[in-house]
Order: structure tokens, then C-alpha cells, then sequence
């Protein structure tokens, strides 16, 4: 039962995902420029490592668009299986995983494939940053928005002095 739930969610849960990716990629617009020399390339996404006991986490294949950004693809690629950008995603231990996100850590991943694709996707990952408090100013004024976010990076720092207080432990 619990399969097939997840097999029914998990297409919409990334389509989200990558809708809010494209959303971050779009308001810098030298990030979609780096992106679309790559148009036509894939990106499979896997998560190694995850407990069985949890429900299993579908591949995420994702094809860079001409105009530099990311649509889910359904199928298996159609190119060579040398040509697709392979990122697996430690996820043997998903709660310090999320914790360590909101510290700031970066995840173990191996990457498997082309070089210079695999730099620009690197590049994406260490310098695009969601700005919710410029999301939220648009919807709610400046002020508002700047209290919230006040409190969002409040809280942010209390999971992050707990992630590495926990991350300290267990190495």
C-alpha cells in the first residue's frame, strides 16, 4: 500500500521540486547562461544508501532545456549511457543528512560523468541561494518579510548548533 502511494506522489513531489529549482535558476540569469550549453543533457539523481525500512526514493532524471533550466524527464534517457551527468547522493542517514542541511554542510555525492557538465552543476550548487526574504516582501511588504526571516534564520541556527552537536557525536 505504502509503495504504491509513494509511486503516485513522488512524480508530483518532483515536479515541485524542480519547479522550485527553475524558480531559483530564473531570477539569476548568468546561472540559466551556464546552464544552456548543456541543453539536450541529462542528470540522473540517485539517493545510495537508503534504509529499506523507509519507502524507497525514485531516481530523479532531469534534462537541461534550451533555455536553461530543468525539466523532469519520465523515460530513460536517450542518450549514451557515458553521456549522462550520474550524482548519487549519500543518503544512508537521512535525518543527519537533513540536519546537516540546515547547517550548511554539504552532502557526500559521487558524480559520474562529463567534466566540464559536472563543474557547472557544482558551480550551481555553491553559489545559487534562495532568497525567501525577497520572496516573501513581494507578498507581504518589506518589514513583515524581514521579522520572519529574522526568526526563519533564529531557528535555522538552533537546527544548525543541533545538527552539529549530532554530527559530533556520531563521528
Amino acid at each position: 500500500m505504502l509503495h504504491t502511494w509513494s509511486s503516485l506522489v513522488a512524480p508530483a513531489v518532483q515536479d515541485r521540486m524542480v519547479l522550485l529549482l527553475n524558480h531559483v535558476i530564473s531570477r539569476e540569469s548568468h546561472a540559466m547562461a551556464r546552464l544552456m550549453p548543456f541543453a539536450g543533457r541529462t542528470v540522473l539523481l540517485r539517493a545510495s544508501g537508503w534504509p529499506s525500512v523507509l519507502p524507497a526514493v525514485p531516481d530523479l532524471l532531469l534534462g537541461v532545456t534550451a533555455a536553461g533550466l530543468w525539466e523532469r524527464l519520465d523515460a530513460a534517457p536517450g542518450e549514451a549511457a557515458e553521456e549522462v551527468l550520474r550524482v548519487e547522493l549519500d543518503a544512508s542517514n537521512p535525518a543527519l543528512l537533513a540536519l546537516a542541511g540546515l547547517a550548511g554542510e554539504r552532502p557526500r555525492v559521487i558524480v559520474q560523468g562529463d567534466a566540464a557538465f559536472a563543474a557547472e552543476i557544482n558551480w550551481l550548487i555553491a553559489n545559487l541561494r534562495w532568497d525567501i526574504e525577497d520572496e516573501l516582501a513581494a507578498l507581504i511588504g518589506p518589514a513583515p518579510a524581514h521579522q520572519l526571516a529574522g526568526w526563519g534564520r533564529a531557528a535555522a541556527q538552533a537546527l544548525a548548533g543541533l545538527a552539529t552537536a549530532m554530527h559530533k557525536k556520531t563521528a
